[in-house]
């Protein structure tokens, strides 16, 4: 059985496939554990409980080890009554976790994948009926659905009347019944899909059962950056994904967003909308059910009381080894092979192993199959493009996992974790820096994982580094590179171009990088990048010299008449109300003069049209731009480039 969707109402529901089309409700009583500290002071609740609702004395297992208490079948807002009826004293576990993903862990089944296979295969089969979808139009602004391209056995397009549109995509979707929905920002144009089929009275074949889960549109915060969700409506039996909007169809296409699935015990609908950190969240959470072993509900062991000497001396960040800013010739990268995941695993860190190493902890356990999944993809896409995208989703869970450790509503993290994962990393970078100049190397840069150095023997580098620090590594090689300067001169950490050995120019932190630079100015980059490609020596490089100034003067003179659509800057808002008069106010008020409704985390267009009074147009409406204002950014962008010169 071939489980592409579940969920809970009441019961768990599962879609299946299984030589056609299965559908599965099965019984799964909520249910939770609690721990009370002096049970006989709580012997009244207890009796009323026992009156209410079945409730058993019994052992459970947290990553601490066994304890004794009670497994009560009833749901969260009993659970929040004893919190406050205990004074928060009492110690819940399994609340709060989905029902869905508890059954499936329970009887150690997962989604996208048959019950003899690995979930740690990267090799699975996808039986499931595709459909993609194409509308017209932006839906933002709510207007008509004018037209839809529709891929499934062949390519059609849907026009005229709305009404006969939506009824010919609502046909369509019953005689091909897909399993799976691919649509360019499915999340806005649903929601108009079936209030307008409501109003027709159209059937809602979207749905197979005729009805829709909904998620709430919100704004968070996540490593300094706002992000926004839309409201979601998900079609029970099918898989609804927003091509655009999905972080995880975007890196791993269908096939990431179904090994998610399998590793987290979650539907794809629900993988498809989740951040990298919480697919590493959920999938602790599975792990921990099919092991056994109890979910807590509060996090109680973020942090340990401590001293403020000990709290100084702590190691809260990695290391870094800043450059000096100017062209390298014959340099070597090394990089660790997810250098935090390995350091979880072999030196065996979890919150209960901190002070008890001899146990094997749960975080360290649950990490080294994913760990060893990830080197597997890694080293496969060398060769097959097929096992990128699923390589990619594997590279952010392993990243977040660690971030995870320190976050303190994380269900398996601790602080003092986290800071034990980066003290090792700092130990573990100024040991391969030794190992490098004892060889004798010149050690240009490192970042936390990775270390760039010229000269000696790459290969008998990299055996030495593996050999004494049990960690993977990956080296490349460069035949240039360049390390760009901060505004004060010095080396910045996180700014650099060189080209590989392989011909490639890999470029980090330069304007061509970065989600808003205009088309414009990028397009120069990466035609200044292109021409570096083809130079693998100083020499060839100030050659090339003369052939730069004539591309950076070819954009400079063509600027007065470029396409105003390839000056739009895109932002994404961080708040609605500014204090003072910039480009991102003035944006901000353009769209909302508009009648468009926005929200931290929303990405918007804009040109500036007049830059001393900051005067901008959204995208689609701006006819004109201020040159001069685009002039200084192609300055910089040209800048950034031209350094490798020596200008």
């Amino acid at each position: 059985m071939w489980i592409f969707d579940s969920y809970y109402k009441g019961s768990v529901h599962l879609w299946a496939r299984d030589r056609g089309l299965i559908r599965t409700v099965a019984m799964h009583p909520q249910s939770f554990y609690f721990h009370l500290l002096d049970p006989p002071a709580h012997r009244g609740m207890i009796e009323a409980l026992e009156s209410l609702y079945r409730l058993e004395e019994v052992r459970f297992s947290t990553i601490y080890g066994q304890e004794d208490g009670y497994l009560i079948y009833a749901d969260r807002s009993v659970a929040e009554k004893i919190e406050k009826q205990t004074r928060y004293s009492a110690e819940l576990y399994n609340v709060d976790v989905r029902r869905d993903q508890q059954y499936l862990a329970e009887r150690d089944l997962f989604p996208c994948g048959d019950p003899d296979e690995s979930r740690f295969s990267p090799d699975f089969e996808v039986p499931l009926r595709l459909m993609q979808l194409q509308f017209s139009g932006d839906p933002g602004r709510r207007k008509a659905i004018s037209g839809i391209e529709v891929q499934a056995d062949r390519s059609r397009r849907l026009q005229g009347k709305e009404s006969v549109i939506l009824s010919d995509l609502l046909e369509l979707v019953k005689v091909h019944d897909p399993d799976v929905l691919l649509i360019h920002r499915g999340d806005l144009w649903m929601q108009l899909v079936v209030q307008k089929a409501a109003r027709l009275g159209l059937e809602p074949t979207i749905s197979r059962s005729g009805r829709f889960r909904s998620t709430a549109a919100r704004s968070y915060w996540s490593y300094g950056k706002a992000n926004h969700k839309d409201k979601a409506l998900i079609p029970e039996g099918r898989v609804l994904i927003d091509t655009a909007s999905s972080f995880t169809y975007r890196e791993g296409g269908l096939k990431g967003i179904l090994l998610s699935a399998r590793l987290s015990g979650l539907s794809p609908n629900l993988t498809a909308r989740f951040t990298p950190g919480t697919l590493i969240s959920s999938y602790e959470v599975y792990e921990a059910l099919r092991r056994g072993v109890a979910v807590p509900f509060r996090k109680r062991d973020a942090e340990s009381i401590r001293d403020f000497c000990k709290l100084k001396s702590s190691d809260k960040g990695g290391m870094m080894l800043q450059p000096e800013p100017r062209l390298y010739e014959e340099v070597s990268q090394i990089d660790f092979t997810s250098l935090y995941p390995s350091i979880i695993v072999k030196y065996n860190l979890s919150p209960e192993t901190l002070r008890h190493p001899e146990k094997k902890g749960f975080l360290s356990s649950v990490i080294s199959p994913l760990l060893d999944l990830r080197i597997e993809t890694k080293r496969r896409k060398k060769t097959d493009a097929e096992y990128s995208g699923l390589d990619s989703i594997l590279k952010w869970m392993l990243v977040t996992c660690f971030g995870y450790t320190g976050y303190r509503n994380a269900k398996f993290g601790q602080i003092e974790v986290h800071e034990r994962i980066t003290a090792i990393s700092r130990e573990l970078l100024m040991q391969i820096k030794e190992i490098a100049e004892g060889m004798g190397f010149d050690v240009l840069h490192g970042i936390v994982d990775c270390l760039w150095v010229r000269g000696g023997d790459r290969e008998s580098f990299k055996e030495a580094v593996e050999r004494e620090t049990g960690i993977l590594t990956e080296m490349d090689s460069y035949d240039w590179i360049v390390f760009l300067p901060m505004a004060d001169g010095s080396g910045a950490y996180n700014r650099y171009f060189g080209r590989l050995s392989s011909g490639k120019v890999k470029i980090r932190g330069v304007m061509a990088r970065r989600r808003d630079t205009p088309r414009y100015i990028s397009k120069m980059q990466q035609e200044l990048f292109e021409l570096l490609a083809g130079t693998s020596s100083r020499e060839e490089i100030w050659r090339a010299k003369p052939q730069a100034q004539q591309i950076h003067k070819k954009y400079l003179e063509g600027l007065q008449d470029a396409n105003v659509r390839e000056m739009v800057i895109h932002h994404r808002v961080s708040r609605l109300s500014y204090s003072r008069r910039c480009a991102q106010a003035s944006a901000v008020q353009a769209h909302e003069r508009l009648g468009l409704h926005l929200a931290p985390g929303m990405e918007i267009g804009y040109v500036v049209v007049d830059a001393s009074r900051w005067v901008v147009e959204a995208e689609e409406n701006a006819s004109e731009y201020d040159v001069a204002y685009y002039a200084k950014l192609l300055e910089k962008a040209w800048e950034e480039v031209a350094f490798v010169f020596g200008l």
